[in-house]
């Protein structure tokens, strides 16, 4: 794990400072961070690079992590679904397992700490022990156009939070809290995205069977039907009738995704017959991750709905030519033709990579742009500082400015 020095020759010693200067103000606070699973998963991955630099930084932070059985965990992915938008039967057994595990979670859960935020909709009935402290509600989700039903069920706990937190301007709902907007951000010191050598880069090749003969298009996502990897298949038969080239879809599966095997299950059936798309079920190796992206020619996330898409930022990063989906919090990402290329059905994205594949140049500036883009807005010292601010602002609530 980078200490907080190491960033100081990517944004500047100012940054560092300031971070240092504003985790003063928030001694003898307790942070407690409550979410579904400590792997796996873009909550997961931000809060295991965050907590301990906000340590580092002198701010006591804390990581806790609700338990729940298949059930549970079944109902709420039918939740995250219904809150993206996407159709799904929600029964009121479903609210009735929810709440028999929330109350489980109530028994054996402590909420100390002095602010406590809460990620997501899995543990979000905790607020029912809400005593003297503070609590954040921190939405990952696109909840732009979310089904009413569970929208209204999960609305009741939200509005006795003090604050809720979303990663786009379009996910904001109208609440008698206060919101505030934090974009999600990467860890360019992590090994998802530190620099790697050519040597390192070509042994994960080679462990995979991967060549290196040929134009490559990728996608590094959760194996979930809302990342489309099957339409990401569609996508690169489109492209492969005009170009030799090969797909690579890789992902892990979380612990609170109960469908992540099935839809990886579809993948490869729908795959089988070409010996030019790797289906990849990782480990947690972000290393081989990181190899991935580097060795890819094109990176693609063509996903159905969004929260925010860390993939498209890791991969701008890495400065590769990155052709998404317009959803979710992709947009903030990439500026259409500016820092990457911007799609809304199978046969956009398809004429997308063949414009990048047939215009090296081109792809290149794109790459180049989108890696400032990342390092001006979408890094992890952001990330802090704005956490860090809004920590601040439960305590100082009369200095606010409405505007």
């Amino acid at each position: 794990m980078a200490k907080i020095e190491e960033y100081i020759s990517i944004v500047g010693e100012s940054v560092i400072d300031d971070l240092r200067l504003l985790a003063e103000k928030l001694k003898g606070k307790v942070i407690q961070h409550i979410n579904s699973t400590p792997v796996g998963g873009g909550v997961a991955e931000i809060l295991n690079c965050m907590v301990p630099l906000l340590r580092e930084l002198g701010v006591d932070t804390r990581w806790d992590v609700i338990k729940g059985g298949e059930q549970f965990f079944e109902v709420t992915k039918k939740f995250h679904n219904a809150l993206h938008g996407k159709v799904e039967e929600i029964t009121q057994r479903d609210f009735e397992i929810f709440m028999e595990t929330s109350r489980q979670n109530l028994e054996n859960v402590n909420t100390y700490g002095d602010i406590v935020f809460v990620h997501d909709p899995q543990p979000i009935a905790l607020i029912k022990e809400k005593s003297h402290n503070r609590w954040i509600w921190r939405c990952h989700i696109d909840v732009s156009n979310p089904n009413q039903k569970v929208w209204n069920f999960l609305k009741d706990f939200i509005i006795t939070y003090d604050s809720a937190v979303f990663s786009a301007p379009s996910f904001s709902q109208r609440l008698p809290i206060r919101q505030f907007l934090i974009s999600p951000s990467i860890d360019p010191l992590s090994d998802k995205n530190k620099e790697l050598s050519q040597e390192t880069i070509d042994s994960v090749l080679q462990k995979y069977n991967i060549p290196k003969d040929k134009p490559t298009i990728t996608q590094i996502s959760r194996f979930d039907r809302l990342k489309d990897p099957i339409g990401v298949i569609g996508v690169y038969q489109q492209v492969k009738r005009y170009i030799d080239c090969q797909l690579i879809l890789a992902g892990g599966t979380a612990t609170d995704d109960p469908e992540g095997l099935k839809v990886f299950e579809e993948v490869q059936e729908k795959a089988k017959q070409d010996r030019d798309i790797h289906i990849l079920l990782l480990p947690q190796n972000d290393i081989e991750v990181n190899a991935l992206q580097r060795a890819s020619t094109v990176i693609i996330q063509k996903s159905i709905k969004e929260g925010f898409g860390l993939t498209v930022a890791e991969a701008l990063w890495k400065a590769k030519p990155v052709v998404a989906s317009n959803v979710g919090g992709i947009p903030l990402q990439i500026k259409h033709k500016y820092s990457g290329l911007l799609c809304h059905s199978i046969d956009g994205a398809a004429f997308a990579i063949k414009q990048l594949l047939n215009s090296p140049e081109y792809a290149k500036r794109l790459g180049e742009n989108g890696r400032e883009h990342i390092r001006n807005n979408f890094l992890l010292t952001r990330h802090l500082r704005d956490y860090i601010l809004l920590f601040l602002s439960l305590y100082h609530e009369e200095d606010i400015v409405y505007l």
